[in-house]
């Protein structure tokens, strides 16, 4: 599913130079819940950035199904982040004046969806992660918690291939932390693919597999 080649990603130059990502070769499978965890500054975000195509490579390469998505042009990969990928942040990036039906609509509709259609697959994402009953509340609404599960919802609704999430329990308490890896766990049974950055260890221990990253290397790649 994702395979990365000698990737590099160093920014600054001269002494200014920082190596955020050494020469890391990388596996993930499909169906995997892969957890990535390390030190602050160990890489761990800009791995995932550059497997999801939200930055790009200093060298090397990120190869998704077979494509070599790192040689693509920017307007490729935005059709290629918009229909393969789906993104679950820390602060939930949820637009404050839709609804949350009109929030997890909106990539579906981008994608040329009709509304009928982005209604009926909102919804049944809705169903699946608990808060079908919201969707006609503003995120101010919301507890934290719902918020992130509602940017879930949003994130899967168009059942993408794989689910990137930095940080999702970042900002929240104990038992909406949680809830977020229960709906992870839930999707991951049914088969999808998810790769999730955290700095919380309980978090990391329900996902199947764990990339332990320190300077930018892989020091453990630990499968249950």
């Amino acid at each position: 599913m994702i395979e990365t080649k000698q990737l590099e990603r160093r920014y600054g130059k001269g002494e200014l130079e920082v190596v955020a990502l050494k020469s890391l070769d990388l596996e993930i499978k499909d169906g995997e819940f892969v957890a990535v965890v390390g030190p602050s500054g160990a890489g761990k975000s800009t791995l995932l950035y550059q497997m999801s195509l939200l930055d790009v490579p200093t060298s090397g390469e990120v190869m998704i199904n077979n494509v070599k998505v790192s040689g693509l042009s920017e307007s490729e990969k935005a059709s290629f982040r918009l229909h393969t990928f789906g993104y679950v942040f820390q602060d939930y990036a949820l637009l404050p004046e839709l609804t949350t039906l009109d929030n997890v609509m909106l990539p579906m509709l981008m994608q040329g969806m009709s509304h009928e259609e982005a209604v009926k697959k909102s919804m049944a994402a809705l169903e699946r992660i608990g808060l079908s009953e919201k969707a006609h509340n503003l995120p101010n609404q919301l507890s934290g918690g719902q918020q992130q599960r509602v940017s879930i919802a949003r994130a899967i609704a168009h059942n993408p291939h794989i689910l990137f999430a930095d940080e999702p329990t970042a900002n929240l308490d104990s038992t909406n932390g949680h809830l977020v890896i229960d709906a992870f766990e839930s999707l991951h049974k049914a088969g999808q693919t998810i790769v999730m950055v955290t700095h919380e260890e309980e978090y990391s221990k329900r996902a199947a597999r764990v990339i332990s990253l320190k300077d930018g290397a892989v020091v453990s790649d630990v499968k249950k």
